[in-house]
């Protein structure tokens, strides 16, 4: 696998991955730069989004050695998530579902769409609030359905916000993630377009205690025809909400021609060199433009490493 993460042994196990044993610390070394960057694409994973031709598009570009995030939507519903994960993992893919806890009905409910993923082969899910006005039961947020789930699953990611959550204080953001650590096992950040505030945000939590790694969010090279149509068939749901939420994404993403992550990439590579961090990796937010992320993703990591050979 690209990227492996401890396997967790209970909760107890989880509860000792919250100390910051030994965060990543690079600085006062630029040369090594490269060197950084090339561990953080080393060690990588896609988010896709559940419409259309995904499937396809996966097993044409992605090779099964890339951890893969399906996410969910209020428009489509659980269902599709939990489909397309299904028959990913049914081609060997390493595969972790959005789970919004505000679309749970009841326990029952969770406890059927654990056995249902288990049974599939599934051991990774990625937790979240989600962006429903109102729950539809009694789960409001991302802790109360971890604590549902229990220790069901060897890989439990949750949601970090480097630049804080637009609804909710920084104060409580800090609060909840604390709160969530102990029964995960990482974290991946929503996206953030100044390299620096992420290594920042990193460290502080580190600092606070939250040793979980961290994989940081970066949008993939995508189209503005492309991101359009999708958030058209999102409606309301997460990700057309995020784009609306992030009117610095929103408008880079939305400039004539196509977003490339390429220089973001590169300073956030400098960024984590500077400070204490956790940050181990990236998560990249496709949009279902898997050829092109694949390809940058290759072509980014040969001249990283060859750079860092010649260096």
């Amino acid at each position: 696998m690209a990227m492996i993460f401890k396997r967790r042994h209970g909760w107890v196990a989880a509860r000792r991955q919250t100390a910051p044993s030994q965060p990543w610390r690079w600085a006062g070394d630029p040369g090594r730069q490269d060197s950084r960057l090339a561990e953080l694409l080393s060690n990588i994973s896609y988010e896709v989004v559940p419409l259309g031709s995904a499937e396809q598009a996966v097993l044409a570009n992605v090779p099964t050695t890339i951890p893969l995030n399906v996410t969910v939507t209020e428009a489509r519903g659980m269902e599709a998530t939990l489909r397309l994960t299904e028959r990913l993992l049914m081609y060997g893919y390493h595969v972790a579902p959005h789970l919004a806890a505000r679309l749970f009905i009841d326990q029952h409910q969770v406890a059927d769409v654990v056995a249902r993923l288990r049974t599939a082969g599934g051991r990774s899910v990625f937790v979240i609030g989600g962006d429903s006005p109102q729950p539809l039961g009694p789960f409001p947020d991302a802790f109360s359905l971890l604590q549902a789930i229990g220790p069901s699953f060897e890989e439990v990611g949750i949601a970090g916000h480097p630049e804080g959550h637009p609804a909710i204080p920084a104060e409580a953001t800090d609060l909840a993630l604390k709160r969530k650590a102990p029964m995960a096992t990482r974290i991946i950040t929503q996206i953030c377009f100044d390299a620096t505030t992420t290594s920042t945000w990193a460290a502080r939590i580190a600092a606070c205690g939250v040793g979980l790694p961290v994989q940081v969010g970066l949008p993939g090279p995508v189209s503005r025809q492309k991101l359009v149509r999708i958030s058209a068939g999102l409606g309301l749901g997460q990700s057309a909400r995020f784009l609306r939420k992030q009117r610095s994404l929103l408008w880079r993403l939305l400039l004539p021609g196509s977003y490339h992550p390429t220089r973001l990439a590169r300073r956030l590579g400098t960024a984590v060199t500077r400070t204490d961090n956790n940050v181990r990796g990236l998560h990249i937010f496709t949009f279902n433009e898997l050829a092109r992320t694949e390809t940058w993703r290759r072509e980014l990591l040969a001249s990283v490493s060859e750079m860092d050979r010649l260096g």
